[in-house]
């Protein structure tokens, strides 16, 4: 019976030590002028001080309030028995969610009166909401996860 056990437990970390979860914004998402979502993310969750735009911290809120829980589903799930790829998708599909949660609920810093004006004064996606990175919905909409083999390099 511990044989079994032990056989279970070193096929799990096998597994472990081949497959990733990503979550985020992959590469290839874009904005219909091209623009690639991942940069105009990075560019809100750390802001731009040469165009004055304050940070606003989605990504490592969501990180913050949520980490040790992913941990623990993780965990739980290769406890389980579950396979590890099917694990680490399921754990994906919530760390999208709190991304979008983290995304949803923040409001400050507020957008600048000029920023509010620019929205509403434009001919195209005009929008009257005050809200921060939801304006025209194309990054919180690209939130997404993948499971794949380890890969080198620095990811």
């Amino acid at each position: 019976m511990a044989d079994k056990v032990m056989e279970a437990l070193n096929a799990a970390a096998a597994n472990l030590q081949n497959l990733q979860l990503k979550a985020g914004f992959m590469e290839g998402a874009t904005y219909p002028d091209g623009t690639p979502v991942p940069m105009v993310a990075a560019v809100n969750e750390y802001g731009d001080p040469a165009r004055n735009q304050p940070p606003r911290s989605f990504f490592r809120n969501a990180i913050a309030e949520h980490e040790a829980e992913w941990h623990d589903d993780i965990g739980r799930g290769i406890a389980d028995g579950r396979p590890v790829d099917e694990v680490l998708n399921a754990v994906g599909e919530v760390i999208v969610g709190d991304i979008v949660q983290s995304i949803s609920t923040l409001m400050d810093p507020p957008l600048s009166p000029r920023t509010i004006q620019a929205r509403r004064d434009r001919k195209v996606l005009r929008n009257m909401s005050t809200k921060p990175l939801v304006d025209t919905k194309v990054m919180i909409r690209a939130v997404t996860h993948e499971v794949g083999e380890m890969q080198g390099g620095s990811e």
